[in-house]
């Protein structure tokens, strides 16, 4: 289960396809640096992504695998 305090690397580390949701709502952290040192709370700030809707999204990729 994913959760807003999580950093981008740990969450892309679970799954591949989760680099694709990201892109999908505007956020190319696949090949960002600060994706090491960021959480998901604060990149979905910084791009204007609703965090909570995001990890909705990807939780329910991963409840469907």
């Amino acid at each position: 289960m994913v959760t807003k305090s999580m950093l981008i690397a740990d969450i892309i580390a679970m799954d591949d396809a989760i680099g694709a949701i990201l892109a999908s709502a505007g956020m190319g952290c696949v090949g960002c640096a600060m994706a090491h040192g960021e959480n998901l709370e604060q990149a979905c700030a910084t791009h204007g992504v609703d965090a909570d809707a995001l990890v909705e999204a990807i939780n329910d990729y991963l409840e469907s695998k």
